[in-house]
């Protein structure tokens, strides 16, 4: 099962929307591309197999493992990429400038629901970004 993040890239952030089937899920926003340094730039476009992963700081998050130069690449909740995102991808219910959205919580709880589920079929999860 495949997930298409189409994504748009801006100085202050790049903003994405995933979608499953043709469907939108949710909005996301991340770093701005810095040719892949880590912390500092969102991932290179690709495909990449999704992982449960466990954290002491964050619990279960969806993690994206297989990043090339890159560890630790988790899909988290974050309002701000420029402030609160090291790499990550944060989904969000709206975006509100580059880098920028509001509620990703609820945006995180809908998207693990699908993808989660998606794992209780024993279906491996891909995630596939592109601009």
């Amino acid at each position: 099962m495949t997930l298409i993040l189409e994504r748009k890239y801006g100085e202050r952030g790049t903003n994405g929307t995933i979608y499953f089937l043709g469907d939108a899920v949710c909005h996301t926003i991340e770093l701005p591309w810095q040719d892949n340094k880590p912390r500092e730039s969102c991932i290179p476009e690709g495909r990449y197999k999704l992982k449960k992963r466990v954290y002491p700081k964050n619990g279960e998050q969806i993690g994206i493992p297989s990043v090339q130069g890159r560890e630790a690449i988790l899909i988290h909740p974050a309002n701000n990429a420029m402030k609160e995102l090291h790499g990550c991808i944060a989904p969000v219910t709206t975006l509100t400038g580059e880098g920028t959205g509001d509620h990703s919580r609820k945006a995180l709880e809908e998207l693990k629901e699908l993808v989660y589920s998606l794992w209780d079929m024993e279906a491996e999860v891909f995630l596939v970004i592109r601009s």
